[in-house]
């Protein structure tokens, strides 16, 4: 036996013997051998260690292990993994993308529905806005259909702390008088205010599944928001003041942001009218009672005509949600950086000449009062609507070299009355005659007079400048305060008003304004309530300057009269007024040029598309139409809209929403070259 040797390489220059040779060749073949079976045996390995991982894989990519784990909810996006505990990569590759938003069984969402109305009826409690109902009765005209035959009109503070209780803020007509009427009426037509305040509430007393049947019906786009609607109809038919009808429904939050129909259980001593009932989102995942739309009854029903019964249309509006001192607040809250250099001002004349300091008491006055009226929600917030009429405003200025210091401000009333009044150098026109007039040129008629008591220095009550003045209580309000002037003080601002039109641009543009009064003076006896005013002067105040200026506009030149001055210059001395034309636009419709914002009293200016040509039976000045709203949500509770850049066209503003039509002449543009004031 051989014993073990060292093969050890021979070097070079040294001579391998017989030996050697032989014990290389035994060695040789089995390192050889060992070459072959080591990549064999780590293949080997390799094979066993993806047979032992392949289970493990295989359960984690396993279906019936992926779908076995908890779903989240329809509605909610996929519930993410636990943290600290993430996926495996090969399950991550294996998931399928997350799923689009699924919508919710009728029965979940009928659940979130109740749940979120109920919560809305105990959030609406905490608030007090102000509420006006103004209701038209209407009878059948043989070519116009319905048109107003009589109004009523209500305003006053919800107190919705105690259900559907209204304080009144009204004049010493009292609260019966402007809505219950003669005692002609009284069996007829007995409105309650508080019913129609009731209708911003589904069902006060409940609503649940317990007394309603619920049934989906489909998806539907109001405006921007996407709604689920649903009829909703009582268990008991038997039950009084149920809801009858449809709701919609955003599918966000699952507030209600519409119902339309009516309360069941009506009977001889109470009525239950059709309504149509809106929500404005007025901040995040909150909807507030907005605008309420009524009707009941048919000119054409010849039953009811034949017992007396008068059909009637009526628009119920909320606003003022947010009063109180968040202007103030935020003024109170910036920051103020006074300047680092100091200068001596002796020599500057800083003092108050006698007369200057009646001025500034007067403005004082004035400055009290506006902020009294803006508090109370009855004045709105400065803004968009009050640059577009100091425009037109600053043309008249301008045009007639005038340097009126303080400078003329104007503001909006927020009531529907049309009325128009000054308090000091503020002009103030209400949201409701802005609303109806057609153009520019007759919203330059309303401010050439109301200038000309600015320019004439008709003051305001200097004992407003005393702040006690301004201490009573809401209810007192018209009594405290009454901005009507004195015939004289009309009369002269009316020649004065003429003077200022004469030299304006809007000289030879009077036969709108014109055709304006005219229709004002036409429908008097059919809309009382909607022209007499609450604090200031009715808007037949205006209407001898129209037609004066008018009239001298056409003297030299009869061919350029107007339709209205033809008509009236064909008809005898005394004849009764004759309506204008009725292809002629000259009224709008209440609510049609402004939107209002009923958390911030903020105005705009409604931008809608143009309508095209109007049929006659739509021609309908002063009248009530139903609410059609183009819904949206607030993002970031930005409640309000950045201000438009100064120097805005008044005319594009005023015109936005119309389409000239055969006989109403488009708004003119301002002077080519910008006036400014001095």
């Amino acid at each position: 036996m051989r014993s073990p040797r060292i093969l050890l390489a021979p070097t070079a220059g040294t001579p391998e013997n017989d030996s050697q040779r032989e014990d290389r060749a035994v060695i040789l073949p089995l390192q050889d051998m060992l070459a072959h079976v080591r990549p064999t045996l780590i293949l080997l390995l390799l094979l066993a260690l993806a047979l032992l991982a392949w289970p493990l894989t295989a359960r984690a990519q396993s279906p019936s292990e992926a779908g076995a784990q908890e779903q989240p909810p329809a509605t909610t996006e996929t519930t993410p993994a636990t943290a600290g505990q993430p996926l495996p990569t090969s399950a991550q590759s294996s998931l399928p993308a997350p799923a689009a938003q699924q919508p919710l069984t009728p029965e979940a969402a009928i659940d979130k529905i109740v749940a979120q109305e109920q919560a809305e009826v105990g959030l609406v409690r905490q608030y007090s806005p102000l509420v006006e109902t103004y209701i038209q009765y209407l009878r059948l005209d043989k070519q116009l259909g319905a048109v107003p035959a009589g109004d009523k009109y209500f305003l006053g503070r919800a107190e919705l702390s105690k259900g559907v209780a209204l304080e009144p803020l009204d004049r010493d007509e009292g609260l019966k008088h402007k809505l219950l009427g003669n005692w002609a009426e009284f069996f007829s037509s007995e409105f309650l205010p508080r019913g129609f305040l009731q209708m911003i509430f589904l069902d006060i007393s409940g609503f649940d599944r317990t007394h309603y049947k619920i049934e989906y019906v489909r998806r539907e786009f109001l405006g921007e928001v996407r709604c689920l609607v649903f009829d909703v109809d009582p268990l008991n038919k038997k039950d009084k003041g149920r809801f009858v009808g449809r709701i919609w429904v955003e599918d966000q939050d699952f507030h209600i942001v519409r119902f339309n129909g009516a309360f069941g259980g009506s009977s001889l001593t109470s009525n239950y009218f059709n309504f149509d009932s809106w929500r404005s989102n007025v901040g995040k995942n909150l909807w507030l009672p907005a605008f309420v739309y009524s009707e009941e009854g048919s000119v054409r029903d010849k039953l009811s005509v034949s017992i007396g019964y008068k059909a009637f249309r009526a628009q119920t509006r909320l606003w003022g949600y947010n009063l109180g001192h968040s202007r103030q607040e935020q003024e109170l809250s910036k920051v103020l950086v006074e300047a680092s250099g100091i200068k001596d001002q002796s020599e500057i004349a800083n003092d108050y000449s006698p007369l200057q300091a009646a001025r500034s008491w007067d403005h004082q006055a004035e400055d009290n009062v506006t902020d009294r009226l803006e508090r109370m929600g009855l004045l709105a917030p400065y803004g968009e609507v009050d640059k577009v009429l100091e425009t037109v405003a600053n043309n008249l200025e301008v045009t007639n070299n005038l340097d009126i210091a303080p400078e003329v401000r104007c503001r909006v009333l927020m009531t529907s009355t049309l009325e128009s009044f000054t308090i000091g150098h503020s002009i103030v026109l209400s949201r409701g005659l802005i609303d109806v007039l057609p153009d520019e040129a007759s919203l330059a008629v309303i401010l050439a007079h109301e200038l000309g008591h600015v320019v004439l220095g008709h003051r305001i009550d200097s004992q407003f400048a005393f702040f006690d003045r301004l201490r009573f209580d809401e209810k007192e309000t018209f009594k405290h305060f009454d901005f009507a002037r004195t015939p004289e003080e009309e009369e002269a601002a009316r020649q004065k008003g003429m003077e200022l039109l004469r030299n304006s641009p809007y000289k030879d543009k009077g036969a709108s304004a014109q055709l304006f009064s005219q229709a004002v003076r036409s429908h008097a006896k059919e809309i009382p309530n909607l022209i007499s005013p609450d604090l200031g002067d009715r808007v037949s105040a205006s209407w001898p300057v129209a037609s004066e200026v008018s009239a001298a506009q056409t003297a030299g030149d009869p061919d350029k009269s107007s339709p209205a001055d033809k008509a009236a210059g064909d008809k005898p001395a005394g004849a009764p007024e004759e309506k204008p034309a009725s292809n002629l636009v000259a009224a709008l419709p209440l609510g049609g040029r402004i939107k209002v914002d009923p958390w911030s009293n903020q105005l705009r200016m409604l931008k809608s598309k143009p309508v095209g040509t109007v049929g006659e039976a739509e021609n309908t000045p002063f009248q009530i139409t139903p609410f059609m709203f183009y819904l949206t949500r607030v993002v970031d509770n930005a409640l309000i809209a950045p201000t438009p850049a100064a120097g805005v066209e008044a005319g594009t503003k005023m015109d936005t929403s119309q389409k000239p039509q055969a006989g109403q002449e488009p708004l003119p543009s301002r002077p080519t070259s910008d006036p400014q004031k001095p």
